[in-house]
C-alpha cells in the first residue's frame, strides 16, 4: 500500500502530538499528581505510536512504545514522576523530533536506533519507584463502593449496555448526587450510542449535551468533555444526570438528536458505581507561568463536570479549521496583486476621461477599490497565524537553559494569541529564541548574586506580543544585571572593534548598538549556549530583512528589554510616492513620520553633512538624487521637500522632487538575478505599467 500520500498529515498531526507532549510534561513535572496531564500525555504517545506504525517508521514505533510504557505505569500509580524521569522523557522527545526532521527531509526515519535512551526507559521500567499494588492505611483512595448495582440486563447479543454502571466515581461526586436526591431530585445514568455511520460524532455529544441543560445537569461523564469536545471516544459515552424531569422526558431530549441510535438510561442510586476513585486532595496554589496555565483544560484541578458542561457552549465547535498549502495561499495573494494593479490602471485612465464620463467612471473605481479591498482583508485574515504557534516550543526552551546554566528561571508568555502573516511567523522563530537565549544567559544573574542582591531567587523572563496598529510588537525582558555598558566598550575594545578613543566619545545607546554586530561577545568564554556572538546579530539581520526594528532597554541591576516590532504583512502595503528627477518611488507609509518643507538656508552642516533642526531635533538629510546616482536637479528653488522617516528611535530626511501621493501597494520581489543595494525592499507595478523601486527606510537610516 502506498502512503506517500498521507505523509504531509502524518507530518502535521506528529508535530502536533510532540508539541502536546512536551506542554503536558512541562505541567507533569510541576504537578506530578495532576492525573489529567498524565492521561493527555498517554492518549497523545498512543496515538503517536499508532501513526508512527501505521506508516512504517518502525525505530520511532519502537522509541514511543517504550515512552508509552513509562506513562502505562504512572498512569496506573505504580510508579512515581521524579526529576530523573522527566529528563529521560524530554531526551525522548527530542529523538522523536529527529526522526521527524529526517521524515520531513527525505521521507525516512534514518537509521539511528536511539539504544542508549530506550535503555534508560526499560531501566525505569525495572527500577523505577513503585507504590505498593495493595493500599495500605496511608492509601487515600476511597474504598470500593459495598452498595451492589443493580442486576445487569444484558441486551439480546449477551452484552450489557448500561456502561454508566461502569463509571469511576469521585466522593465529591457522590455527594453531589445523595444531596439531590435528598433535596427530591432524580439522579439518572444514561450511556448514549451514536450511529457507526454518523461523521461528525462530536457535534452530535455537543447537541446531547446541549439538550440536557434544558431538563437538568450532567455531573459526570466518560471520556471527559473535553475529551468528547476533541472527538477522543468511540461511538458511546456515558452521563450522569441530575434532573426535577420525568425520565421519559430526558431520554427523549437525547434521543431527539439525530443519529443518535440508542439510549440505555435508568434511574440511579448514588453509591452503587462498581468502581470509586480518590477525591482530590485541594492544595494551595502556587502561581505559574501563564504559558502553563493556558495549554490545555487537562492541566487544571479537576473540577465537578458539571462547569466543564457548561464551558463547551462557549467554545467553538471542533474541526472548524482546515490545513492550507501556503503555495496556495501564495497564488491566491497574487490573484489580489493582479486586481489592484489592474484597478491602479484604471486610476490612470480616468486622468484622461472627458468631464462629462468621470462621475461614471469614478463609482466604477469606488466599487472596484470596495472589492479589492475585502478580498485583501479575507485573504490577509486566511493567512493569519497566531504567535503561538512558534513561541509554544519556548517554555521547553526555558527548563533546559534552566538546568544546564544551573539558574533557576521562568517565563511568563502573554499576548499568544496575536496574530501574524504566515511569511513572518516563519521566520520570527529563530530572532525570539536568540533573544530568550541571551535574556538567560547573559540577562539573569545566578541565583547566589541574586539572593545577595535581595531579588527573587527564580529569575523571570516576558515574552509579551501585542497589536499596534499595521504593526505587532514584541518584547522580550528579565529582571536580571541589565547592560553593563562599560563591559561592553572593553570587550569591543579587546576585540578590535572600536578604539579607546571612540569609546570615550561614545553614547550608552551607541555602546549598546555594538551587540548587534557579528561575532560580538562578551561572554569570557565560549560554551554551547553563548560565546561566538552569531545571536543579537541574527536578530537584528532577520528582523531589518522582515521591514522591522529592534531595540534594546535596558536600567544596570535592573533588567534588559528588547522591543521589535514587525509589519503585519509583507504582500500588500500603504506607501507614499514620490518623485526623484523623472523617476517614481514609493516609501512605506509606516516609516514615514512627516512631510517637511524646510527653506535651503535652513540645512547646517556638521562634520561635513548636512542636517535640519526641526523643532528641537537634529536629523540627516539624505540627498535621494546623489544615493541612486542622478543627475543633480537645477532647480533654483528655496526650500525643499523632505520625507521624515524613522527606524526605532533614529530620524532621517529624505530629500525628495515632488509628491504624488499616497497609494495601495503590491510588493513584487527584485528576484535573485538582480543584484541591487540593500536600500531597495522590492519593486511595485503602478497604475500605467511603470515599475516603481520601493525604498527600505530601514537600511537608509
Amino acid at each position: 500500500m502506498d502512503l506517500s500520500q498521507y505523509l504531509e498529515i502524518f507530518i502535521d498531526e506528529t508535530k502536533e502530538h510532540l508539541q502536546t507532549l512536551n506542554d503536558q510534561v512541562l505541567i507533569m513535572e510541576q504537578d506530578p499528581d495532576n492525573t489529567d496531564t498524565v492521561n493527555e500525555i498517554f492518549r497523545a504517545a498512543h496515538s503517536l505510536k499508532g501513526m508512527a506504525g501505521t506508516m512504517g517508521f518502525k525505530r520511532m514505533q519502537r522509541l514511543t512504545h517504550d515512552l508509552e510504557n513509562v506513562f502505562s505505569e504512572i498512569r496506573n500509580g505504580k510508579m512515581s514522576v521524579t526529576p530523573d524521569i522527566v529528563d529521560v522523557v524530554f531526551k525522548s522527545l527530542d529523538a522523536l523530533e529527529n526522526y521527524l526532521a529526517n521524515i520531513q527531509e527525505s521521507a525516512d526515519e534514518g537509521t539511528e536506533d536511539n539504544e542508549e535512551i530506550i535503555n534508560l526507559l526499560n531501566a525505569i521500567m525495572d527500577g523505577g519507584v513503585r507504590q505498593p499494588d495493595i493500599p495500605d492505611e496511608l492509601d487515600e483512595t476511597v474504598p470500593i463502593a459495598t452498595a451492589a448495582p443493580a442486576e445487569a440486563v444484558p441486551a439480546a447479543d449477551g452484552v450489557d449496555k448500561r456502561k454508566f454502571l461502569q463509571l469511576p466515581v469521585a466522593e465529591f461526586e457522590i455527594n453531589a448526587m445523595t444531596e439531590a436526591v435528598a433535596n427530591g431530585m432524580n439522579v439518572y445514568g444514561a450511556t448514549v450510542y451514536i450511529q457507526e455511520s454518523c461523521i461528525l460524532k462530536a457535534a452530535r455529544a455537543f447537541l446531547v449535551f446541549k439538550g440536557i441543560e434544558s431538563v437538568g445537569e450532567v455531573i459526570k461523564s466518560e471520556p471527559s468533555v473535553q475529551d468528547i469536545e476533541d472527538e477522543r471516544f468511540d461511538f458511546d459515552f456515558s452521563l450522569f444526570i441530575i434532573s426535577d424531569k420525568p425520565i421519559e422526558q430526558v431520554q427523549k431530549v437525547i434521543a431527539n438528536v439525530s443519529e443518535i441510535e440508542e439510549v440505555v438510561i435508568e434511574p440511579y442510586t448514588p453509591g452503587s458505581a462498581v468502581t470509586q476513585v480518590a477525591t482530590p486532595v485541594v492544595e494551595e496554589k502556587i502561581e505559574t507561568p501563564v504559558v502553563e496555565e493556558t495549554k490545555s483544560e487537562a492541566s487544571k484541578e479537576s473540577a465537578p463536570e458539571k462547569k466543564k458542561t457548561n464551558d463547551t457552549k462557549k467554545k467553538p465547535v471542533v474541526n472548524r479549521s482546515v490545513r492550507v498549502d501556503i503555495e496556495k495561499l501564495d497564488d491566491l495573494m497574487n490573484l489580489v496583486s493582479e486586481l489592484i494593479i489592474a484597478k491602479n490602471g484604471l486610476v490612470s485612465a480616468n486622468a484622461y476621461e472627458e468631464h462629462g464620463q468621470a462621475q461614471q467612471f469614478n463609482e466604477q473605481i469606488e466599487y472596484l477599490e470596495r472589492i479589492t479591498t475585502n478580498l485583501h482583508e479575507s485573504v490577509m485574515k486566511v493567512r493569519m497565524v497566531p504567535i503561538e504557534s512558534v513561541v509554544n516550543r519556548f517554555p521547553r526552551m526555558i527548563r533546559d537553559l534552566s538546568k544546564k546554566l544551573n539558574k533557576e528561571m521562568e517565563l511568563i508568555m502573554t499576548g499568544e494569541e496575536t496574530e501574524l502573516d504566515r511569511t513572518v511567523i516563519d521566520e520570527i522563530g529563530d530572532p525570539l529564541m536568540h533573544m530568550l537565549r541571551n535574556a538567560a544567559d547573559h540577562g539573569l544573574e545566578p541565583t547566589l548574586d541574586r539572593i545577595k542582591k535581595g531579588k527573587p531567587q527564580v529569575g523571570t523572563i516576558r515574552l509579551n506580543a501585542y497589536q499596534d496598529g499595521n504593526n505587532v510588537t514584541i518584547e522580550v525582558s528579565d529582571d536580571g544585571g541589565g547592560v553593563d555598558v562599560e563591559k561592553v566598550k572593553a570587550s569591543a575594545i579587546r576585540k578590535g572593534a572600536i578604539s579607546e578613543e571612540q569609546a570615550e566619545m561614545m553614547s550608552d545607546k551607541e555602546a549598546i548598538d555594538l551587540l548587534f554586530q557579528p561575532a560580538f561577545s562578551t561572554a569570557e568564554k565560549v560554551s554551547d549556549v553563548s560565546g561566538r556572538g552569531v545571536g543579537l546579530d541574527v536578530v537584528k539581520s532577520k528582523i531589518e530583512g522582515l521591514g522591522g526594528d529592534v531595540v534594546v532597554s535596558t536600567v544596570l541591576g535592573e533588567g534588559t528589554t528588547f522591543t521589535v516590532r514587525l509589519p503585519l504583512t509583507l504582500a500588500i502595503i500603504q506607501a507614499l510616492m514620490v518623485e526623484i528627477q523623472d523617476e517614481k518611488y514609493a516609501i512605506p507609509l509606516n516609516s514615514i513620520v512627516g512631510i517637511e518643507d524646510i527653506m535651503v538656508d535652513e540645512v547646517k552642516l556638521v562634520q561635513n553633512k548636512e542636517v535640519i533642526n526641526l523643532r528641537g531635533t537634529v536629523i540627516p538629510l539624505v540627498r535621494l538624487d546623489q544615493m541612486l546616482d542622478l543627475e543633480p536637479s537645477e532647480s533654483d528653488s528655496e526650500s525643499l521637500v523632505v520625507v521624515v522617516v524613522k527606524k526605532g528611535d533614529k530620524q532621517a530626511g529624505l530629500v525628495i522632487d515632488n509628491l504624488i501621493g499616497q497609494q495601495e501597494i503590491v510588493i513584487k520581489p527584485l528576484g535573485k538575478y538582480i543584484y541591487i543595494h540593500k536600500m531597495f525592499s522590492g519593486a511595485t507595478i503602478l497604475g500605467d505599467g511603470e515599475v516603481a523601486l520601493i525604498i527600505d527606510a530601514n537600511t537608509l537610516v
